[in-house]
């Protein structure tokens, strides 16, 4: 009996310890991989603000191009082509307001929703301003008729949607950088 005793005493001198000592390298290595999971989550987490922020920032570039071809002088260089009619120009300048907006259109997805409203407000109004003045004068007159009605337009304006959208949108984007900082 005694001898069994003993026997179970040298097998406890080993085990014992080999069980603490399990149950600590279990401990301590899981402590480590959730630490370690946390922060290839954290770094993951960054990379993907890094990365919307980068979108973000190229949306707002973009935009601003945008907005700054809208403006009837860019339009109208762009646009004008020698020997146009009242009506072509007029068309060309639609069309060229049109092909911008629908290459942007996907921005919106990265800015506030009241900016991508007044965005579209712009371009709305810029071809209302082209149609306005395109019907106060015969189709086939000179583009350069109206190239000068559309001039007058803008020097007798006010203020223009244009350059409250682009402050929009200047404000917004500032506020984005400061976000990240």
């Amino acid at each position: 009996m005694n001898n069994i005793w003993s026997i179970i005493l040298e097998i406890l001198k080993f085990t014992i310890p080999t069980v603490i000592v399990i149950i600590a390298l279990h401990s301590v290595i899981s402590k480590f991989l959730k630490s370690e999971t946390q922060r290839r989550q954290f770094e993951v987490f960054k990379n993907g603000q890094d990365i919307t922020l980068r979108l973000r920032l190229q949306a707002y570039e973009r935009l601003a191009l945008f907005l700054e071809r809208l403006h009837l002088r860019s339009l109208m260089t762009r646009s004008y082509q020698t020997g146009m009619t009242v009506r072509d120009f007029q068309v060309a300048m639609i069309q060229n307001i049109q092909m911008e907006y629908d290459h942007n259109v996907s921005q919106q997805v990265y800015v506030n929703y009241k900016l991508w409203k007044t965005i579209q407000g712009v371009k709305e109004q810029t071809q209302m301003m082209v149609n306005e003045a395109s019907s106060r004068l015969h189709p086939e007159d000179s583009a350069k008729a109206l190239q000068k009605a559309l001039t007058e337009m803008l020097i007798s304006a006010e203020s223009m949607p244009l350059d409250t959208a682009i402050e929009i949108l200047h404000t917004e984007a500032k506020l984005v950088l400061q976000q990240q900082v």
